[in-house]
């Protein structure tokens, strides 16, 4: 038995031995034989893989991965768009209207969220007090200045663009998402910290100045809250 074991051993060395030679041999630019090569080359195209030698036959140049067309958006990606530009917050606190009812599930999902992501600076009661806050001065105070009165439509713009030393979070949360994280700050500028105090009836936020009952949803985008002016055309 242990004659065996030493004749396999050494037929193992010598083909390890001669594998080991004919991988490597002369040219220090080629990169040998490879295991079972499908795993690194298979049939199908994969769009963040180019090879040289596989040129995809169906999109132009070649390529596997192609640039979406100019103008267009993807599908299921509308609420994520707004015409608005980024840094017109001023113009989305008038025109932006919060689409998501204003329910204690929502704002308890706001209060989640806003801890989750806006805490670090902005501090769990919106004072401005968090970790990074009192490092870096100058976070403001929700329930103070102009900050204690800045409409929903406002507050979406800055999560989705960011303003001043705030960096965008669009990329960090959805449309539904950032309406409910609205929604919670506008708790916090009222000081009320409570997630369960939304009225049942209410079918979301009102802007500044708008009398409680207003009809506010005719012609507004679901998600992103904008109000289509109806003697526009829009489709261009």
């Amino acid at each position: 038995m242990n004659n065996f074991f030493r004749t396999g051993a050494k037929a193992s060395m010598i083909l390890f031995s001669s594998a080991l030679i004919v991988s490597c041999g002369s040219n220090d630019q080629d990169p040998g034989l490879e295991y079972a090569p499908d795993m690194y080359y298979p049939v199908a195209y994969e769009p963040l893989k180019q090879l040289a030698d596989n040129k995809n036959a169906i999109n132009p140049g070649g390529l596997n991965m192609r640039v979406p067309a100019s103008n267009t958006i993807a599908r299921g990606k509308l609420g994520f768009y707004t015409r608005i530009s980024k840094d017109s917050a001023e113009v989305a606190g008038r025109e932006l209207v919060n689409p998501v009812s204003r329910t204690s599930q929502n704002l308890e999902e706001g209060k989640t969220l806003y801890l989750r992501f806006c805490s670090p600076c902005h501090g769990e009661t919106g004072l401005g007090d968090g970790a990074v806050g009192v490092k870096f001065k100058g976070v403001p105070n929700y329930t103070q200045g102009r900050y204690a009165t800045l409409p929903v439509g406002h507050i979406y713009h800055v999560i989705v663009n960011g303003r001043g030393r705030m960096m965008p979070h669009g990329t960090q949360v959805n449309p539904t998402e950032r309406w409910k994280i609205a929604m919670y700050v506008q708790q916090l500028q009222k000081g009320i910290t409570d997630a369960s105090g939304a009225d049942a009836n209410d079918t979301g936020s009102l802007q500044a100045g708008e009398p409680k009952g207003a009809s506010t949803t005719e012609n507004t985008n679901p998600v992103t809250g904008t109000t289509a002016d109806p003697t526009k055309d829009t489709r261009n």
